[in-house]
Protein backbone atom coordinates (compact mmCIF):
# COMPACT_ATOMS: atom_id res chain seq x y z
CA UNK A 1 0.00 0.00 0.00
CA UNK A 2 1.59 3.31 -1.09
CA UNK A 3 1.69 6.53 0.94
CA UNK A 4 -1.18 8.11 -1.01
CA UNK A 5 -3.53 5.22 -0.31
CA UNK A 6 -2.48 5.14 3.35
CA UNK A 7 -3.16 8.87 3.65
CA UNK A 8 -6.61 8.52 2.05
CA UNK A 9 -7.45 5.56 4.30
CA UNK A 10 -6.40 7.47 7.43
CA UNK A 11 -8.31 10.58 6.38
CA UNK A 12 -11.47 8.56 5.76
CA UNK A 13 -11.15 6.93 9.19
CA UNK A 14 -10.84 10.35 10.82
CA UNK A 15 -13.96 11.62 9.05
CA UNK A 16 -15.91 8.55 10.15
CA UNK A 17 -14.74 8.94 13.77
CA UNK A 18 -15.83 12.61 13.81
CA UNK A 19 -19.25 11.64 12.52
CA UNK A 20 -19.61 8.95 15.18
CA UNK A 21 -18.64 11.39 17.94
CA UNK A 22 -21.19 13.89 16.62
CA UNK A 23 -24.03 11.39 16.75
CA UNK A 24 -22.99 10.00 20.13
CA UNK A 25 -23.16 13.51 21.56
CA UNK A 26 -26.81 14.00 20.59
CA UNK A 27 -28.03 12.14 23.69
CA UNK A 28 -28.27 8.80 21.91
CA UNK A 29 -30.78 9.88 19.27
CA UNK A 30 -33.38 7.64 17.60
CA UNK A 31 -31.61 4.76 15.91
CA UNK A 32 -33.60 4.99 12.69
CA UNK A 33 -32.58 8.65 12.27
CA UNK A 34 -28.89 7.74 12.19
CA UNK A 35 -27.13 7.04 8.90
CA UNK A 36 -27.02 3.24 8.47
CA UNK A 37 -23.23 3.13 8.85
CA UNK A 38 -23.45 4.77 12.29
CA UNK A 39 -26.20 2.62 13.78
CA UNK A 40 -25.10 0.41 16.70
CA UNK A 41 -25.70 -2.93 14.97
CA UNK A 42 -23.78 -1.92 11.87
CA UNK A 43 -20.92 -0.51 13.95
CA UNK A 44 -20.79 -3.68 16.03
CA UNK A 45 -20.44 -5.78 12.89
CA UNK A 46 -17.91 -3.43 11.34
CA UNK A 47 -15.81 -2.34 14.34
CA UNK A 48 -16.52 -4.91 17.06
CA UNK A 49 -18.62 -4.80 20.26
CA UNK A 50 -15.91 -3.10 22.32
CA UNK A 51 -16.49 0.14 20.37
CA UNK A 52 -20.10 0.49 21.56
CA UNK A 53 -21.37 2.00 24.79
CA UNK A 54 -23.31 -0.14 27.28
CA UNK A 55 -26.54 1.58 26.23
CA UNK A 56 -25.91 0.82 22.57
CA UNK A 57 -25.20 -2.84 23.33
CA UNK A 58 -28.46 -3.12 25.28
CA UNK A 59 -30.36 -1.41 22.46
CA UNK A 60 -29.14 -4.12 20.08
CA UNK A 61 -30.24 -6.88 22.47
CA UNK A 62 -33.66 -5.26 23.00
CA UNK A 63 -34.05 -4.80 19.22
CA UNK A 64 -37.19 -2.66 19.46
CA UNK A 65 -39.06 -0.32 21.75
CA UNK A 66 -42.79 0.22 22.13
CA UNK A 67 -45.23 2.91 21.08
CA UNK A 68 -44.15 6.11 22.78
CA UNK A 69 -40.78 4.75 23.91
CA UNK A 70 -37.87 4.19 21.56
CA UNK A 71 -35.47 1.28 21.93
CA UNK A 72 -32.75 3.75 22.93
CA UNK A 73 -34.91 5.14 25.75
CA UNK A 74 -35.76 1.63 26.92
CA UNK A 75 -32.07 0.69 26.83
CA UNK A 76 -31.24 3.74 28.98
CA UNK A 77 -33.86 2.73 31.57
CA UNK A 78 -32.60 -0.85 31.60
CA UNK A 79 -29.02 0.36 32.09
CA UNK A 80 -30.12 2.53 35.02
CA UNK A 81 -31.82 -0.48 36.61
CA UNK A 82 -28.77 -2.70 36.16
CA UNK A 83 -26.51 -0.09 37.77
CA UNK A 84 -28.70 0.31 40.86
CA UNK A 85 -27.72 -3.09 42.21
CA UNK A 86 -24.60 -5.22 41.99
CA UNK A 87 -26.72 -8.35 41.50
CA UNK A 88 -28.61 -9.50 38.42
CA UNK A 89 -32.21 -8.21 38.69
CA UNK A 90 -35.19 -10.51 39.06
CA UNK A 91 -37.72 -11.10 36.30
CA UNK A 92 -40.19 -9.03 38.36
CA UNK A 93 -37.79 -6.07 38.49
CA UNK A 94 -37.16 -6.26 34.75
CA UNK A 95 -40.88 -6.41 33.99
CA UNK A 96 -41.29 -3.26 36.10
CA UNK A 97 -39.86 -1.33 33.16
CA UNK A 98 -42.54 -0.20 30.75
CA UNK A 99 -41.76 -1.87 27.46
CA UNK A 100 -40.27 -5.08 28.87
CA UNK A 101 -42.81 -7.87 28.64
CA UNK A 102 -42.31 -11.37 29.96
CA UNK A 103 -40.63 -12.68 26.83
CA UNK A 104 -38.17 -9.82 26.40
CA UNK A 105 -37.43 -9.66 30.13
CA UNK A 106 -36.77 -13.39 30.12
CA UNK A 107 -34.33 -13.04 27.23
CA UNK A 108 -32.49 -10.23 29.03
CA UNK A 109 -32.29 -12.27 32.24
CA UNK A 110 -30.95 -15.31 30.37
CA UNK A 111 -28.34 -13.15 28.61
CA UNK A 112 -27.16 -11.61 31.90
CA UNK A 113 -26.90 -14.93 33.69
CA UNK A 114 -25.08 -16.66 30.84
CA UNK A 115 -22.66 -13.75 30.56
CA UNK A 116 -22.02 -13.88 34.31
CA UNK A 117 -21.31 -17.61 34.18
CA UNK A 118 -19.21 -17.64 31.05
CA UNK A 119 -17.39 -14.31 30.79
CA UNK A 120 -17.68 -12.57 34.15
CA UNK A 121 -14.59 -10.84 35.52
CA UNK A 122 -14.01 -13.61 38.07
CA UNK A 123 -10.52 -15.00 37.64
CA UNK A 124 -9.08 -12.16 35.51
CA UNK A 125 -5.55 -11.48 36.78
CA UNK A 126 -4.50 -7.91 37.53
CA UNK A 127 -0.86 -7.41 36.60
CA UNK A 128 -0.72 -3.77 35.49
CA UNK A 129 -2.96 -0.66 35.63
CA UNK A 130 -4.14 -1.31 32.06
CA UNK A 131 -5.79 -4.53 33.32
CA UNK A 132 -7.88 -2.51 35.78
CA UNK A 133 -8.78 0.01 33.09
CA UNK A 134 -9.99 -2.77 30.81
CA UNK A 135 -12.35 -4.00 33.55
CA UNK A 136 -14.01 -0.65 34.18
CA UNK A 137 -13.61 1.35 30.98
CA UNK A 138 -17.25 0.79 29.99
CA UNK A 139 -18.23 3.10 32.88
CA UNK A 140 -16.27 5.99 31.36
CA UNK A 141 -19.20 7.44 29.40
CA UNK A 142 -21.38 7.92 32.50
CA UNK A 143 -22.42 11.47 33.35
CA UNK A 144 -21.90 10.94 37.10
CA UNK A 145 -18.77 9.75 38.82
CA UNK A 146 -18.85 6.11 39.86
CA UNK A 147 -16.55 4.86 42.57
CA UNK A 148 -15.75 1.20 41.94
CA UNK A 149 -14.05 -1.47 44.04
CA UNK A 150 -12.33 -4.56 42.65
CA UNK A 151 -11.87 -7.45 45.09
CA UNK A 152 -8.82 -9.64 44.50
CA UNK A 153 -7.55 -12.96 45.81
CA UNK A 154 -3.96 -13.66 46.85
CA UNK A 155 -2.93 -14.21 43.21
CA UNK A 156 -4.40 -10.80 42.26
CA UNK A 157 -7.25 -12.47 40.40
CA UNK A 158 -10.61 -10.68 40.33
CA UNK A 159 -13.27 -11.93 42.71
CA UNK A 160 -15.82 -9.15 42.12
CA UNK A 161 -16.28 -5.68 40.63
CA UNK A 162 -18.77 -3.36 42.33
CA UNK A 163 -20.03 0.21 42.05
CA UNK A 164 -19.78 1.54 45.61
CA UNK A 165 -21.22 5.04 45.17
CA UNK A 166 -22.53 7.49 42.59
CA UNK A 167 -21.66 11.16 42.70
CA UNK A 168 -18.64 13.29 43.54
CA UNK A 169 -15.69 11.43 45.00
CA UNK A 170 -14.72 12.98 48.32
CA UNK A 171 -14.04 11.92 51.88
CA UNK A 172 -17.63 12.63 52.89
CA UNK A 173 -19.15 10.24 50.34
CA UNK A 174 -16.39 7.62 50.23
CA UNK A 175 -15.96 6.03 53.63
CA UNK A 176 -13.68 3.03 54.12
CA UNK A 177 -16.46 0.98 55.71
CA UNK A 178 -18.54 1.29 52.53
CA UNK A 179 -15.61 0.37 50.32
CA UNK A 180 -14.32 -2.56 52.38
CA UNK A 181 -17.62 -4.12 53.55
CA UNK A 182 -18.05 -6.35 50.49
CA UNK A 183 -14.30 -6.76 50.07
CA UNK A 184 -14.12 -8.33 53.52
CA UNK A 185 -17.19 -10.48 52.78
CA UNK A 186 -15.38 -11.72 49.65
CA UNK A 187 -12.46 -12.79 51.89
CA UNK A 188 -10.26 -10.71 49.60
CA UNK A 189 -6.51 -10.43 49.99
CA UNK A 190 -6.29 -7.31 47.85
CA UNK A 191 -8.28 -4.41 46.45
CA UNK A 192 -8.13 -1.92 43.60
CA UNK A 193 -10.40 1.09 43.46
CA UNK A 194 -11.26 3.28 40.48
CA UNK A 195 -13.54 6.10 39.50
CA UNK A 196 -14.43 7.85 36.29
CA UNK A 197 -14.03 11.57 35.59
CA UNK A 198 -16.90 12.58 33.26
CA UNK A 199 -14.93 15.70 32.28
CA UNK A 200 -12.35 13.50 30.58
CA UNK A 201 -9.54 14.94 32.73
CA UNK A 202 -7.77 12.21 34.70
CA UNK A 203 -5.35 14.29 36.80
CA UNK A 204 -6.27 13.58 40.46
CA UNK A 205 -7.73 16.33 42.63
CA UNK A 206 -6.85 17.06 46.25
CA UNK A 207 -10.00 15.15 47.24
CA UNK A 208 -8.89 12.16 45.15
CA UNK A 209 -5.59 12.11 47.03
CA UNK A 210 -7.32 12.38 50.40
CA UNK A 211 -9.67 9.50 49.57
CA UNK A 212 -6.74 7.38 48.41
CA UNK A 213 -4.77 8.02 51.59
CA UNK A 214 -7.77 7.16 53.79
CA UNK A 215 -8.33 3.89 51.91
CA UNK A 216 -4.62 2.95 51.95
CA UNK A 217 -4.54 3.41 55.73
CA UNK A 218 -7.73 1.38 56.20
CA UNK A 219 -6.39 -1.42 54.01
CA UNK A 220 -3.20 -1.64 56.08
CA UNK A 221 -5.20 -1.88 59.31
CA UNK A 222 -7.36 -4.64 57.80
CA UNK A 223 -4.39 -6.53 56.38
CA UNK A 224 -5.66 -6.16 52.80
CA UNK A 225 -3.22 -5.16 50.08
CA UNK A 226 -4.17 -1.91 48.34
CA UNK A 227 -2.92 -2.34 44.78
CA UNK A 228 -4.00 0.84 43.04
CA UNK A 229 -6.45 3.67 42.57
CA UNK A 230 -7.18 4.33 38.89
CA UNK A 231 -8.92 7.47 37.63
CA UNK A 232 -10.21 6.99 34.11
CA UNK A 233 -11.99 8.53 31.15
CA UNK A 234 -13.03 7.16 27.77
CA UNK A 235 -9.56 7.69 26.33
CA UNK A 236 -7.04 7.53 29.18
CA UNK A 237 -6.39 6.71 32.82
CA UNK A 238 -4.25 7.77 35.78
CA UNK A 239 -2.70 5.14 38.05
CA UNK A 240 -1.51 6.09 41.52
CA UNK A 241 0.78 3.06 41.59
CA UNK A 242 2.43 4.18 38.38
CA UNK A 243 2.41 7.97 38.82
CA UNK A 244 2.22 8.62 42.58
CA UNK A 245 3.38 5.43 44.36
CA UNK A 246 4.47 7.18 47.59
CA UNK A 247 0.81 7.68 48.56
CA UNK A 248 0.36 3.89 48.59
CA UNK A 249 3.12 3.49 51.21
CA UNK A 250 1.61 5.82 53.84
CA UNK A 251 1.20 4.11 57.20
CA UNK A 252 -1.97 4.37 59.36
CA UNK A 253 -0.31 6.69 61.90
CA UNK A 254 0.93 9.14 59.26
CA UNK A 255 -1.13 12.24 58.56
CA UNK A 256 -0.31 12.63 54.85
CA UNK A 257 -1.08 15.92 53.20
CA UNK A 258 -2.82 14.40 50.20
CA UNK A 259 -1.02 16.66 47.78
CA UNK A 260 0.54 15.78 44.50
CA UNK A 261 4.28 16.10 44.09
Amino acid sequence: MNDGILHDHFAAAQVREKKEQKYRSVSFTELHSLPPSLRPRERLIRDGPETLSDQELLAIVLNSGIKGKSVSALAAELLDLLEQDKNIPSIKELRGLTGLGESKAGSILAMLEFGRRRWGPFGVKIIRPADIYTLVRHYADRKQERFISVSLNGAHEVLAVRVVTLGLVNRTLIHPREVFADVIADRSCGICVCHNHPSGETVPSLEDNEVTIALVKAAKVLGIKFLDHVIFSETSYYSYRHSHPDILTIEPDEEGEGKKD
